[in-house]
């Protein structure tokens, strides 16, 4: 986003600097109207190329696998995800939380999600989770602990026999504050994450 503001206020300065005929003065104003509207956040980037890195791969790849059943009955808006990268047992590789915010994997509990790999396979999925997810500093099996929120009320969740469950709720209350070092992870709606389609 940084660099396409850079290239809008190089083209925006070139084209001040030149006002030799009426094409240029035209290119001028669409950019002047480009600029401002990307920095007033109002500007449609629906049509941008989305960022497609290896994670991103990964992860399509595995939401055809887990949601091959789903495909077929979801349309297209359905098939859109956040995700964001985080080591969660300290292996100096990330780890990949992927989450959802339509009606097809969200409902009045929360929303659904999954916890992948750095591989792409399934550590597990998720469901009646609101976002954002708190990662602490304090490690079960080697995994951090989590503290996900559902329906109004905070769980403390441990990684144990392999995984983290998958229904937060039924999970012990989490008490006190938060720690401190503790991490937001998919802050779908605070980060403003990019989105994308699988």
């Amino acid at each position: 986003m940084k660099n396409k503001i850079l290239f809008l206020i190089a083209i925006l300065a070139f084209y001040s600097c030149q006002n030799k005929n009426e094409n240029k003065n035209i290119i001028k104003a669409i950019v002047q109207d480009t600029l401002s509207k990307t920095i007033g956040g109002t500007a449609d980037v629906s049509d941008a190329p989305l960022k497609d890195d290896k994670a991103v791969r990964l992860i399509r790849e595995q939401l055809q696998v887990l949601l091959k059943k789903d495909l077929p009955a979801m349309t297209k808006e359905d098939r859109y995800f956040y995700y964001e990268a985080f080591d969660l047992n300290n292996d100096q590789k990330n780890e990949y939380f992927v989450g959802f915010s339509n009606s097809y994997f969200c409902g009045s509990g929360g929303c659904s999600g999954y916890i992948l790999n750095n591989d792409g396979s399934l550590i597990n999925s998720f469901t009646v989770t609101d976002f954002p997810i708190y990662v602490t500093t304090i490690p079960t099996e080697k995994f951090y602990d989590l503290i996900m929120e559902t329906g109004g009320k905070f769980h403390h969740i441990k990684f144990k026999n392999g995984k983290y469950p998958s229904n937060p709720s039924v999970q012990p209350e989490h008490k006190g504050d938060f720690p401190k070092e503790s991490s937001k992870v998919l802050d779908i709606q605070g980060k403003k994450l990019e989105r994308y389609s699988f």
